[in-house]
């Protein structure tokens, strides 16, 4: 009987060091990459023509895109993620994207706001989590001053390529060191 309760305090101690050495390495686990994508149709290469997200990894696949580049000319804008029940009840039947994101307009985020959604208030991006070597569906929805919510225009990424750093010439340079 000792013996076992020695065995179950030996593995409560491993358990708890564990648990406190994952809690001390969750900063260094989470990194920034910027992941291209080209546009699949011509809807999307008209509004965009290709984008680089930089996303924010985490433990347990968790993927927070914090900015979005044109690819095709300079320009970025910062992107707020938050719930927003209101911009995903305005996706189009069987869209299964979820995590959306607000366009801050400081910047290039207000030009590229209203060329996706012209005339909105606010403008939001609804998608998937960023993938390697996968398409991304990416809504954009806007809120009108008569408090509206409407669905913009669905744009659709074919995957190009990931790298830890921008490239030298900043991301509007869309090939991937190495390529």
């Amino acid at each position: 009987m000792l013996h076992r309760r020695g065995n179950q305090a030996h593995a409560g101690l491993a358990v708890g060091l564990a648990i406190g050495a994952a809690a001390l390495a969750t900063p260094a686990a989470a990194d920034v990459r910027f992941i291209a994508f080209d546009p699949a149709n011509d809807l999307t290469r008209s509004l965009t023509r290709g984008v680089t997200l930089e996303v924010d990894r985490g433990w347990f696949g968790r993927v927070d895109v914090r900015r979005l580049y044109s690819t095709g000319s300079r320009g970025s804008a910062g992107l707020d993620k938050a719930a927003n029940a209101q911009a995903r009840a305005v996706l189009p039947t069987g869209s299964s994207e979820s995590d959306s994101y607000q366009i801050e307009t400081e910047g290039d985020g207000r030009a590229l706001a209203n060329a996706l959604c012209p005339g909105s208030t606010e403008t939001w991006l609804v998608m998937g989590k960023p993938r390697l070597a996968r398409p991304l569906t990416v809504h954009a929805v806007g809120r009108w001053s008569d408090g509206q919510w409407r669905h913009c225009a669905r744009l659709s990424y074919q995957f190009r390529g990931e790298w830890a750093e921008p490239p030298r010439d900043g991301p509007a340079d869309s090939t991937p060191p190495g390529r």
